[in-house]
């Protein structure tokens, strides 16, 4: 069986003094730094890269990003849409992949990499648990890949909603995916 890590946005602009900072990400860093660094030639960084500017944007992001105007890249160092570096120096043999919404999967260059390469099973990381990594993984589920999410691996910046994503996901797509911690996978115990 052929699989691949999905790190998810584990960006500098969510880790450091920013209004879209992200507390829990040092939490799960080291879980995510440790399965990236022993399965770094699996491993896929993706980033969320924020237009210049909101009129660079379709219909309702304009709006978005008109409230988020300061993540912009007319004000935010190009510096900070980088992964973290701890993960960046894995960068390569690992791999980036850069998208403007919060999907991997919308214009389908993800999904073709990873079908050449027949990669059958997702492993998830990364943030944020309630909006990209959903999106991540939805996409995922919706395209036929064995999914599993390291649920101690995966952070948001609102507690209530996390909780809640690992409880839908883990019991409304209990057939197509599974949450476990990261050294259950590492050792291989229950997912092979």
């Amino acid at each position: 069986m052929e699989w691949r890590h999905i790190c998810v946005d584990m960006q500098r602009m969510f880790a450091e003094d920013t209004p879209w900072h992200v507390p829990w990400m040092q939490t799960v860093l080291p879980q995510v730094t440790e399965l990236s660094q022993r399965h770094s030639l699996r491993t896929i960084f993706t980033r969320f890269v924020p237009p210049e500017n909101p009129d660079l944007m379709p219909g309702t992001w304009r709006a978005y990003y008109g409230k988020w105007w300061m993540m912009t890249g007319e004000h935010l160092p190009q510096e900070m849409v980088d992964v973290v570096p701890a993960l960046k120096k894995l960068i390569p043999p690992a791999r980036c992949f850069d998208k403007r919404v919060y999907s991997p999967w919308l214009d389908g260059r993800l999904h073709n990499v990873l079908s050449g390469e027949q990669v059958s099973t997702l492993v998830i990381s990364g943030g944020e648990t309630d909006v990209c990594v959903l999106a991540t993984v939805m996409g995922a589920i919706d395209l036929g890949y064995r999914t599993i999410i390291l649920k101690d691996a995966v952070c948001s910046g609102a507690d209530e909603t996390h909780d809640a994503s690992l409880e839908l996901l883990g019991n409304r797509f209990s057939v197509q995916l599974e949450l476990m911690e990261t050294e259950e996978f590492l050792s291989g115990a229950g997912w092979q």
